[in-house]
C-alpha cells in the first residue's frame, strides 16, 4: 500500500453496521461488550471495554509548575504520578464541571481560567475509553480540604515544573499515559505560545460520535 500524500491527517469516524451485540461482563466501572459487524465485506467479531470516558487536569501555576499526585495503582502495583482524574460517571455533568470538581476533590484547588489541552483515546484496539486533559490556571485553594479514602489516603502532593516533568517523560521515569500526553502537549503548546489551545468548554466531537455510534443508530439484527 502506498501512502497517499495529504496535507495534514485527521481521523476519519466511521460507519458500520452492528448485526449483534451482548454485554458479556458487567463492572463497578466498566463493562465488556461483545460484537459482530460488518467491514471491508466481512463479518467480524470484537470484545472491547465499554468505558464512561474520563476527564483530567493539568493545573499550571505561574512558575510554569503543575500539581501532581502521587498514587497506588492496584493493577500495576506502583505509587506512580498522576495529574488529577476522574470518570465522567454524574448523569448531565459536563466535561469541564467534572474536571472542576475533580480538581478540587483530589488536589483542593479551584481554578479561574479553563482551557482543552487535547483529546485522546487510551487504547482503540480493545477499549472505547477517550479523556479530554484540560489546562487550569488562575489558580487558588478551596475554603475546606476534601476528605480522602482508600489508595487516595495517603497520595503525595507536589509542584513540579513543566521543564522538569518533560525530562522525566522522554527519559522514561514516569509511565502514566495521561500524565505523558499532557506534559508533552503542554510543552509543545507552551512553546507556541499556547496557539493549540480551546476554550474550556469547547465541544467534543470525538466523544459525541463515540457515545452516538454505541447508542444503537447503527444497529441492524
Amino acid at each position: 500500500m502506498t501512502p497517499t500524500p495529504r496535507d495534514g491527517i485527521a481521523d476519519q469516524p466511521t460507519e458500520v453496521t452492528i448485526t449483534e451485540r451482548s454485554t458479556v461482563f458487567t463492572g463497578r466501572v466498566w463493562n465488556i461488550e461483545h460484537e459482530r459487524f460488518e467491514y471491508n465485506g466481512h463479518e467480524i467479531a470484537r470484545d472491547y471495554v465499554d468505558h464512561t470516558g474520563a476527564v483530567a487536569v493539568l493545573a499550571l501555576d505561574d512558575n510554569d509548575r503543575f500539581i501532581a499526585i502521587q498514587q497506588y495503582r492496584h493493577p500495576i502495583r506502583t505509587r506512580e504520578w498522576e495529574i488529577p482524574a476522574g470518570l465522567l460517571d454524574i448523569a448531565g455533568e459536563s466535561a469541564l464541571l467534572a474536571a472542576q470538581r475533580e480538581l478540587a476533590e483530589e488536589v483542593d484547588l479551584h481554578a479561574d481560567s479553563w482551557s482543552v489541552l487535547t483529546d485522546y483515546f487510551t487504547s482503540p484496539g480493545g477499549s472505547n475509553e477517550i479523556v479530554r486533559i484540560f489546562l487550569a490556571r488562575d489558580l487558588h485553594t478551596t475554603p475546606v480540604p476534601f476528605d480522602r479514602s482508600d489508595e487516595e489516603a495517603d497520595m503525595e502532593l507536589r509542584w513540579v515544573s513543566l521543564d522538569d516533568a518533560h525530562e522525566s517523560v522522554l527519559t522514561g521515569k514516569v509511565s502514566n499515559s495521561i500524565f505523558q500526553i499532557a506534559v508533552l502537549n503542554a510543552h509543545a503548546s507552551r512553546a507556541r505560545g499556547w496557539d493549540t489551545l480551546r476554550p474550556g468548554d469547547a465541544p467534543w466531537s470525538m466523544r459525541e460520535w463515540r457515545d452516538a455510534s454505541g447508542s444503537g443508530a447503527s444497529w441492524q439484527a
